[in-house]
């Protein structure tokens, strides 16, 4: 029933939001893995006896590729001259898109692993494990890492056999944002070193583990991400890290080459985990964050061929037009696709979480070799997909498969046969068409049965926060508009009571069958319990329906509601557009001068064009771009602006301040004096703030 007291509102209020808050968790926070799938791997030859993956930490694609203008020698050079020398003569490169978060943990993991983050890692901080996965470290034979404490230990802590992956870092301590953080990388460069200094010795078991197959170097580079955090990604150290790791990564190169005598049998991969915005902060979808650089070249990786002179060669757009890279075709990938390609290059099992497509453009291998490993692509994000479909068949009550995946000629045996057949008919072209069109249908079904308890749940919480609205507003019509309305509850009452106890267990008996979690019970509670209690009260409901009808004025009630409701949904408009908050600065800038009465208006008729004039000058605002850079003058004039208003504020308000009705003179003047010293002390906050 409907609480007495204010304070028994409140505290069903309070329950009830902290509860539905955790619904937030279980519609979107869902792990996306799943586990008992069958590994699939290519069983012809690798072109790649080892692979080398470079990760630079919050590198932008467009720092890297583009030229930059040296303002203090006036010459325009390249940054990374080494990787851009190996884009142009030996490599495939692209964007690499990636995801949100543009955090450093889920753009290693769709990188190396094959898929986008965990999300429920975000009650880890984005550092450890929630859930265990594979990754192409754990299909590897061995694998050296060297890098970051914060990204390294993930790999080697989720590895089936915790000796496959040695891990050489640095300490947590050594990270230190307030200085240069190309230190990190000068690090990883000269431990690298000694480690090809030790596995040097002839005969020792570095040595022999090095010439083995199907192995993986792995080198995390952070000092740019530091440098871009502490800098911002325009300035100096930030474009310089770019340099060093350039010259560490020839170093590197050299190193390996001389080590492995040029045997042609390394695969070479660069990219970077996510990007950074003018701001030097990174998280969300802004494509600053979310393009990086790949480049890969060495055994198995295909040479882009440059294009004629004054040509475009296909994969450009606007984004590209300055790099001067346009000879040479742009091959863009989704992060997770890198797992795939590294996973082909060396012929690895595909990591079993992974929801990349393999890049076969970046592929130089013969066309047998490309067509059976889309096939075992396409196999493993079948595994996954059948996986996920025998479990909700065997949990829900009313399953409904996934449609396009079960059409006569759609069903993945007739897929798979067809794609066999292909192969076995050495065509090539056909079978490589064929996987591709299974992976999207796969991860389309994939999608569709993570999804699959979005409707029921959405529908819950819709319900229970819709119930909550009627619920508080009739205790607000009980208690304060109709506080003699007689009896409240319904005769049939009891019935209704019963038939919502009814609603509940059948909720609660199917949640068991299913083996839903047990906020499940808690979500369906309210909704069921807030709306039994409305349709209880079927003689307020009446009254208060009554009340409406002897108005006088009956449109002005929902006049009110529907501008109220305007309001909420221009505001939640405003996350997507920010020109709403122009408009409404534009509406505010008329709106009270034309709601206060004619004789303030006539007073106060300065004030009046000065509120309407900061009004429009304000909507300017947030038609402004959100990225710009950091400019210390605007940041001092803009503080100076606001004291220099404040003071004006408080040195005039006594002239427009009104005292609220009905308050005597002292009262009013205590009010007053109040005013002006909250605007006082606010002023002089913000210039001291201005000032220091």
């Amino acid at each position: 029933m409907i609480p007495a007291t204010r304070n028994g509102l409140l505290l069903i209020g309070v329950l009830f939001h902290l509860v539905y808050l955790l619904s937030i968790f279980d519609i979107y926070f869902r792990s996306p893995l799943v586990h008992g799938m069958t590994p699939h791997k290519v069983a012809l030859k690798a072109p790649a006896k080892r692979l080398v993956l470079f990760v630079a930490d919050g590198l932008r694609a467009d720092k890297i590729y583009e030229p930059y203008h040296n303002a203090t020698s006036g010459q325009t050079e390249e940054l990374a001259p080494f990787l851009l020398d190996k884009l142009r003569t030996r490599a495939s490169w692209g964007v690499s898109h990636t995801r949100v978060p543009t955090e450093s943990r889920p753009g290693h993991v769709a990188a190396i692993a094959g898929f986008y983050e965990d999300v429920s890692a975000v009650t880890k901080g984005w550092k450890m494990n929630p859930v265990e996965f594979d990754s192409v470290f754990n299909e590897s034979r061995h694998t050296w890492s060297f890098g970051s404490p914060d990204i390294l230990p993930m790999f080697a802590h989720g590895a089936s056999d915790s000796a496959r992956v040695d891990t050489f870092m640095y300490s947590a301590e050594f990270e230190d944002f307030s200085g240069n953080g190309d230190r990190l990388d000068t690090w990883v460069f000269d431990e690298a070193e000694r480690f090809f200094g030790r596995a040097a010795v002839p005969g020792s078991e570095l040595n022999t583990m090095m010439h083995q197959d199907q192995i993986v170097f792995f080198f995390h580079l952070l000092g740019i991400d530091t440098n871009g955090h502490g800098f911002k990604p325009y300035s100096q150290e930030y474009l310089g890290n770019i340099k060093h790791v350039d010259r560490g990564i020839q170093r590197l190169v050299e190193q390996f080459e001389s080590f492995y005598g040029d045997d042609g049998q390394t695969a070479y991969v660069f990219t970077a985990d996510h990007g950074m915005n003018d701001r030097g902060a990174h998280g969300d979808g802004h494509p600053d964050n979310t393009r990086t650089p790949l480049i890969a070249w060495g055994a198995g990786v295909a040479r882009t061929e440059a294009v004629a002179a004054g040509q475009t060669a296909p994969g450009h757009d606007g984004f590209s037009q300055p790099w001067n890279l346009e000879r040479y075709e742009r091959k863009d990938v989704n992060q997770a696709d890198i797992a795939a390609l590294m996973t082909a290059l060396v012929g690895l099992n595909y990591p079993l979480n992974s929801v990349g497509t393999l890049p076969l453009s970046y592929l130089n291998t013969s066309q047998e070799y490309r067509a059976h490993s889309a096939l075992a692509n396409a196999q493993q994000v079948l595994e996954q997909y059948r996986v996920k479909h025998d479990e909700k068949q065997h949990t829900e009550m009313f399953f409904k498969p996934y449609a396009p995946m079960h059409q006569p000629t759609n069903t993945p045996e007739h897929m798979l046969a067809r794609i066999r057949q292909a192969i076995g008919a050495q065509e090539y072209g056909a079978a490589e068409a064929e996987c591709l069109r299974l992976i999207a249908l796969c991860l389309e079904g994939l999608r569709y049965f993570q999804r699959y308890d979005w409707l029921l749940l959405r529908s819950i919480v819709s319900a229970g926060y819709l119930g909550w609205i009627m619920f508080s507003l009739l205790y607000i019509f009980r208690s304060y508009v109709l506080p003699q309305s007689g009896p409240c509850r319904s005769r049939r009452a009891g019935a209704v009571a019963l038939v919502g106890l009814l609603v509940f267990a059948a909720f609660a008996a199917m949640f068991y069958r299913q083996g839903s979690p047990a906020m499940y019970y808690a979500y369906t509670a309210f909704p069921v319990y807030f709306w039994t209690d409305v349709l209880q009260q079927g003689p307020l409901l009446q009254q208060i329906a009554g009340s409406y009808a002897r108005l006088s004025v009956r449109w002005r009630p929902v006049a009110f509601v529907g501008v109220y409701v305007a309001i909420l949904e221009a505001l939640v408009y405003a996350y997507f557009d920010r020109r709403v908050y122009s408009a409404a600065f534009a509406l505010l800038a008329v709106l009270w001068p034309l709601t206060v009465s004619p004789r303030f208006r006539r007073q106060h008729t300065g004030l009046l064009a000065l509120w309407t004039a900061c009004c429009l000058l304000t909507s300017v605002f947030t038609l402004l771009p959100v990225e710009r850079n950091d400019h210390l003058g605007l940041v001092i004039a803009g503080g100076a602006l606001i004291t220099l208003s404040g003071l004006a504020a408080w040195h005039y308000s006594p002239t427009f301040t009104l005292a609220p009705p009905g308050v005597a003179a002292k009262e009013a003047q205590h009010a007053v004096a109040l005013d002006r010293l909250m605007i006082l002390v606010e002023t002089l906050l913000v210039g001291v703030a201005t000032v220091l």
